[in-house]
């Protein structure tokens, strides 16, 4: 009997292991919230969890939320005491929209064959709380810590006064940029814009609401508005990729970082464009605005007749100099005056554009005399002194002092001392016949010359020369591939020829290898694709059944534009980027 007894409890204890064993291998899959209520300031955290390894995993919409990181995974495994022990983890952190009640809905993967779904979790948002303690993720972190601010020289100025704006990148000490795009290049639209280039960007220390940070300088500009009233400046948005410290520890002791893209705006600025004073506007002003000088000068005082000399009309200083006429001298007519030649000496600053432009007339006087070049009157309005300031520059006395002169010009005519006055007697021109007996000299009789046996050969010569050109057009118009190969090269030589006009200058090329790629796509396939994505042209180019190496190498050469933003490129690379682009549009235009 006690054996019965013994014998029995063994079973019962096999299968309690049994059952367990079954227990261990048994899938699960499920979903697992940081917090189930939350502000509307704050972050959630979800994490989908399974036991073994899964594929084809599909997470929900998250409706109601903004995935700010993710999906990230964490991958779990080990053994102890002979039993392996496996967790797979798929993270999201998400950002509210909106106050309400929402549902993390399911989410699905495929484990050995099987769909399994997660249970949807109930998920309370209210008002923004405050949350000192709370952690902050690596979003937050990055929002307090990076700044993009435009500054303006001035908010109020004058129609065609200058004004800077300086975009500059505000970065916290905590944190680091290791890389940025343009989002989009603000558009300045009623502006006359001058961009000064930045030829090396350099950190430097400085403050931001009276903390400590550093800034780089991204961008500047100088803009002249044309329009008076409310103008606005187009924000500058970039994306940028920043590395966050976080809580963890490397094996030695460090703190351990975690990147994010962030995208920051410098916001709309707008200005109050004020118009020019009308009080005092002199009669003759022409749009110049800023502190200037104005002078005209001549080359030559005395010379003789027939001899050129120069007058220059020159206005230096500082404003809106590419903006307004300089004005034209009046002259005498006796002087021969050509085209003026235009001469521009400026720079752009942050103050504005400086230096000066003149018109240098050529003149050449005809006759012996003095010749005055009358006073020339220029005008211009002071933003510093808000007034209108006109100068006038001095008389010039041009002595031509040898020559003919114009009182003696009809003298110089041979016999016009001794001209009389005809008179008519009725008869004088008798003797000319009305119709007069006039006969053919050197009469020459078309057949039997030698331009009637030319013209009666002709036919005879042109028969085997039609021949051979038919002959020859049957060849190449048999010759397709030869045709389109030949169509092929020369499309690609046209969009890619400004390209090559820059071939060496890194910034200046890829920017024409862009446009050439996408005015390309543009006019064979005759859609915008200014607004596409690398994703989007991939499944255009594979509807219109383009082959795969093909399309590869064309999304490639737009990487390759992208990057020669922030990377640096030499000048084999980019003769490797030209040569293949001319074989991708080449090989697309044969099968387009």
């Amino acid at each position: 009997m006690g054996i019965k007894k013994h014998l029995a409890f063994m079973a019962f204890l096999f299968l309690v292991f049994g059952l367990k064993a079954q227990d261990n291998n048994a899938v699960t899959f499920e979903v697992k919230l940081s917090k189930d209520k939350l502000g509307i300031n704050e972050r959630l955290r979800v994490d989908f969890t399974m036991n073994k390894d899964g594929d084809d995993f599909i997470a929900p919409d998250f409706e109601g939320f903004q995935v700010v990181m993710g999906p990230s995974q964490a991958i779990s495994s080990s053994w102890v005491n002979g039993v392996r022990s496996y967790s797979k983890t798929y993270s999201y952190t998400l950002a509210p929209t909106a106050r309400g009640s929402f549902t993390i809905k399911q989410a699905t993967i495929v484990i050995d064959g099987k769909t399994y779904k997660s249970s949807p979790k109930l998920v309370e948002v209210t008002a923004a709380v405050d949350r000192p303690n709370d952690q902050m993720s690596a979003d937050d972190v990055a929002d307090e810590s990076l700044h993009l601010v435009a500054e303006v020289s001035k908010d109020d100025p004058y129609l065609n006064e200058a004004v800077s704006v300086v975009y500059k990148l505000y970065v916290s000490p905590s944190i680091s940029v290791t890389n940025y795009r343009p989002l989009d290049n603000p558009k300045y639209n009623n502006f006359w814009s001058q961009d000064i280039p930045i030829t090396r960007l350099s950190a430097e220390n400085g403050t931001f609401d009276g903390k400590p940070y550093r800034y780089v300088v991204l961008k500047r500009v100088v803009l002249y508005p044309q329009k008076a009233g409310e103008l606005e400046i187009e924000p500058l948005s970039l994306e940028v990729t920043v590395e966050v410290p976080t809580n963890r520890r490397d094996f030695f002791g460090q703190r351990m970082y975690t990147s994010t893209n962030k995208t920051v705006s410098a916001g709309r600025r707008t200005l109050k464009v004020k118009t020019l004073p009308t009080a005092g506007k002199p009669a003759n002003f022409g749009g110049a605005v800023g502190d200037f000088d104005f002078t005209v000068t001549a080359s030559k005082n005395s010379l003789k007749a027939s001899e050129s000399f120069q007058t220059k009309v020159e206005v230096n200083g500082k404003g809106n100099l590419k903006l307004f006429q300089l004005p034209e001298p009046s002259l005498p007519g006796s002087l021969e005056v050509y085209e003026p030649e235009f001469e521009e000496s400026v720079r752009t600053t942050l103050s504005g554009t400086q230096g000066k432009v003149s018109n240098n007339y050529t003149i050449v006087p005809s006759f012996k005399g003095k010749y005055p070049i009358p006073p020339i009157a220029f005008s211009y309005f002071n933003p510093q002194t808000e007034k209108y300031n006109t100068i006038t520059s001095d008389e010039i006395i041009i002595n031509v002092l040898s020559g003919p002169s114009s009182s003696d010009i009809s003298n110089n005519i041979p016999g016009a001392a001794n001209r009389q006055s005809v008179v008519t007697t009725g008869n004088q021109f008798g003797f000319i016949k009305l119709k007069p007996n006039l006969s053919d000299i050197g009469n020459v009789h078309f057949f039997g010359s030698r331009a009637f046996y030319l013209w009666w050969l002709l036919p005879i010569l042109l028969i085997p020369i039609s021949i051979v050109f038919g002959r020859k057009r049957e060849a190449i118009a048999s010759d397709v591939a030869g045709r389109k190969i030949k169509k092929a090269n020369k499309l690609a030589r046209k969009y890619l020829s400004t390209a090559k006009k820059v071939l060496g200058n890194k910034e200046a090329f890829y920017i024409a290898l862009e446009k050439a790629l996408h005015n390309y796509l543009k006019a064979k396939l005759k859609i915008e694709t200014s607004e596409f994505s690398k994703d989007k042209i991939t499944a255009l180019l594979s509807q219109k059944q383009v082959d795969e190496n093909t399309k590869v190498g064309f999304i490639g050469l737009l990487k390759n534009c992208e990057m020669a933003r922030y990377s640096p490129f030499s000048q084999v690379q980019m003769q490797q980027d030209y040569d293949k682009a001319s074989e991708v549009i080449s090989n697309m235009d044969k099968q387009l």
